[in-house]
């Protein structure tokens, strides 16, 4: 008994112990599971059970977004070169982000903010995530400054205010992008902050407009994820190009961003959501590809005075497929925009 009593003492004395030394926040509960399988850029997790949506996962020294959960599994999104079959996991408590500063100006990166240029390899920055809350109605102001283009008839008849959302749709090689790019170059006279998105696009096509845009002299920031990136990449590519817009708009100054294009955007998450398998809808887009482009485009916006006045403006692209503006996506994103060209 005498033995029992001293372990239980001995016991006694070391959790009150690790009470005096605890600090709030000092210990963090990691989640640690395995590589399932593998395939076309998404894994399928075990032993992740506190996982959660969005949340960056550690595979060794490779990254992977989680954009399913299961009751016995998580799927998640390869970010950098492939794992191997069995190995370890590991849950961070983070969300993606990427560096967002003056830094980034005149520099071509990938989602996660890193540069596809050939440039400095870092690139310093404020961390921001890549998603977040669109700004609340109390938050927005009234769109009351326009936004020149630099194309007379759109000036002229179909203005764009600073914050709106414009959509510029057409048939393939009807110049969308060329119509986009001569807006971004117009703002080299007006100081507002251009962000270009090239979603699947060919890396000749975008070096030619980052070309462009360098000889403009405008402050321009160019997100790619090209035809050869992987799924998760193209996914994540409107989203960061958003953040860096957000974070000069939030401090005071107006923003000018293209997605080209969502059509593209929306094909790389359907190819996620039938590798994740989820049940197809419409023209086999999942259920939730019209939430997909909403919480994207709602980001948009002319900031109130209290919230120092700044703006966002979008001009999505979207691309059709023999003139048929009725198709699905189309109609998803004429009824998300302000107005459409």
């Amino acid at each position: 008994m005498k033995g029992l009593d001293a372990e239980v003492a001995q016991a006694a004395e070391l959790f009150a112990r690790a009470a005096r030394d605890h600090r709030p926040g000092a210990v963090r509960v990691q989640s640690v599971g395995h590589v399932e399988a593998i395939g076309d850029g998404v894994a399928r997790l075990t032993g992740l059970p506190h996982a959660r949506s969005e949340e960056i996962l550690r595979i060794g020294d490779a990254r992977a977004l989680v954009l399913g959960l299961e009751r016995d599994a998580v799927h998640a999104v390869l970010l950098d070169e492939l794992p191997a079959r069995g190995a370890r996991v590991r849950t961070t408590g983070r969300r993606a982000t990427l560096p967002v500063g003056p830094g980034l100006f005149g520099r071509v990166v990938d989602p996660l903010g890193r540069p596809l240029d050939g440039g400095s390899p870092s690139v310093d920055g404020t961390p921001t995530p890549l998603e977040r809350p669109a700004p609340r109605i109390d938050e927005r102001g009234t769109v009351h400054r326009p936004l020149l283009t630099g194309v007379l008839a759109i000036d002229a008849m179909l203005p764009i205010g600073r914050g709106q959302r414009e959509l510029i749709l057409g048939d393939e090689g009807t110049g969308k992008t060329s119509l986009a790019v001569d807006a971004l170059i117009r703002q080299a006279d007006t100081g507002v902050v251009t962000v270009y998105v090239a979603i699947g696009r060919r890396r000749t096509e975008t070096w030619q407009i980052v070309d462009l845009l360098a000889r403009s002299g405008s402050r321009f920031v160019v997100v790619a994820a090209p035809e050869d990136a992987s799924p998760g990449l193209r996914y994540l590519a409107p989203y960061a190009g958003c953040a860096i817009a957000e974070h000069f708009m939030e401090e005071g100054e107006h923003a000018l961003v293209v997605y080209d294009d969502l059509t593209a955007h929306a094909v790389a998450w359907r190819e996620l959501a039938l590798l994740m398998r989820r049940p197809p809808g419409r023209e086999a887009f999942p259920g939730d590809v019209f939430y997909l482009h909403a919480r994207l485009l709602e980001r948009a916006t002319q900031l109130s005075a209290a919230r120092g006045g700044g703006s966002l403006t979008a001009l999505p692209i979207a691309t059709l497929e023999a003139g048929r503006i009725s198709a699905y996506l189309p109609t998803n994103l004429i009824s998300i925009t302000d107005g459409q060209i």
